[in-house]
């Protein structure tokens, strides 16, 4: 298999309406030789990875500039623990040897770009590479965690969408342990932050007679 995480635009495709058509899909048909609890366990990944997916095109696109930042914190957090689910599991076996050319990854990057602009200041940070085998520290974008993510969850949902349920599960595990998954926990923690940031930075007096206000009728 060779690996394609970054695409989300298929070749034959328009690229504005990938995501929208991956997010809308469903299954053509089930695979009669996937176990049925792998066969749960593609659906109910599917559905994750949509609500993904819907949450941080609607953010990029501006549609919720006030709780943009909760929003995309919830919506990575749930699908990291669907990740976590995935990790846990044995390795999954495809069925066949087969993937989908993506074509270019204009559809990724749009939405990289979008994410970026939305966080202009906060963007970028600092993260040890692997806190088990060095004390190395790179840069990282939280925009170029969450177009990771998607892109990853965009290619299991083609698999998906086509009834290849064991080649949906194996991208998923597969990219979740290699890629999106160390995004995921990354861009958990720098959305947490800034939550944190905002709350807990304010002045005190402006908090107080927040507080004051509150209590009067």
């Amino acid at each position: 298999m060779h690996d394609d995480s970054d695409a989300i635009d298929r070749g034959d495709e328009p690229a504005e309406r990938s995501l929208n058509a991956v997010v809308e899909a469903t299954p053509a048909d089930v695979r009669a030789d996937v176990p049925a609890d792998l066969v749960v366990l593609g659906d109910e990944t599917a559905v994750e990875a949509r609500a993904f997916l819907t949450v941080v095109r609607q953010v990029a696109a501006g549609e919720q500039p006030e709780t943009a930042i909760p929003l995309l914190l919830l919506a990575t957090s749930q699908v990291l623990v669907t990740g976590a689910r995935l990790g846990a599991i044995t390795d999954v076996v495809p069925a066949q040897r087969f993937e989908p050319d993506l074509g270019s990854d204009d559809d990724a990057e749009r939405l990289r770009n979008d994410l970026a602009i939305l966080f202009t200041g906060l963007d970028d940070y600092a993260e040890v590479v692997d806190p088990l085998t060095s004390t190395e520290v790179s840069g990282a974008q939280v925009s170029g965690d969450l177009a990771e993510i998607a892109a990853a969850l965009v290619h299991g949902l083609r698999h998906h969408a086509e009834g290849r349920y064991s080649e949906a599960l194996w991208w998923w595990q597969f990219s979740y342990l290699s890629s999106w998954g160390g995004r995921a926990a990354s861009a958990v923690r720098v959305l947490q932050s800034v939550i944190s940031h905002i709350r807990l930075d304010a002045d005190d007096d402006l908090v107080a007679e927040a507080q004051f206000d509150a209590l009067l009728p």
